[in-house]
């Protein structure tokens, strides 16, 4: 008698929704706290930044990566292993420039915005999924790589797509960062 295949959990979906009406609320509150945009995307900005110096442990037991040798090789990584695990989705990646150090993901969908129609009023300049920037840069430098990243494009504002900015600034000391026998 053979047994039926074991059902996926369906957990995932459900700590999805909850994480993403659970941003949504934060960011409406930061809303209420702050009154620039600026100042409410600097938070999300370090708060993801705080998150991905912590996630890139998680990320680098579970996904079993190997060391990459270039900048198109990592954002590859971030689109097609780091993405699809945690928020269910893979970004396309292009390369932006003839050195190879700057990249876009186009996200053609973005699970942080699934409940979201617009952005509140009187706030056009708020980069609403600011903490995704955060978080890349964060695990970026957890791997000794500075970089800049940023949203260039965003749905939630009038653009045809959603894309977020990678430029690798230049690889960081490691002995700074290397314990001391």
């Amino acid at each position: 008698m053979s047994r039926p295949a074991p059902r996926k959990p369906e957990y995932h979906k459900i700590n999805k929704d909850l994480f993403v009406l659970t941003y949504g609320a934060l960011v409406a509150q930061l809303c209420k706290d702050y009154e620039k945009d600026e100042d409410v995307n600097t938070y999300l900005d370090k708060m993801g930044y705080g998150i991905g110096t912590r996630l890139v442990e998680d990320f680098l037991a579970r996904s079993c990566v190997g060391r990459c040798h270039s900048y198109s090789e990592i954002t590859d990584i971030i689109a097609q292993v780091a993405f699809k695990m945690y928020l269910g989705i893979t970004p396309s990646v292009t390369c932006n420039n003839s050195s190879r150090n700057e990249f876009s993901l186009i996200l053609d969908k973005n699970p942080l915005v699934e409940f979201v129609e617009e952005l509140p009023a009187g706030r056009s300049s708020l980069c609403y999924c600011n903490l995704l920037c955060g978080i890349i840069r964060g695990a970026l430098e957890m791997v000794h790589l500075a970089a800049d990243v940023t949203f260039l494009q965003d749905r939630l504002r009038g653009d045809s797509v959603t894309e977020i900015g990678i430029t690798f600034l230049k690889k960081l000391d490691e002995k700074k960062y290397r314990r001391k026998k």
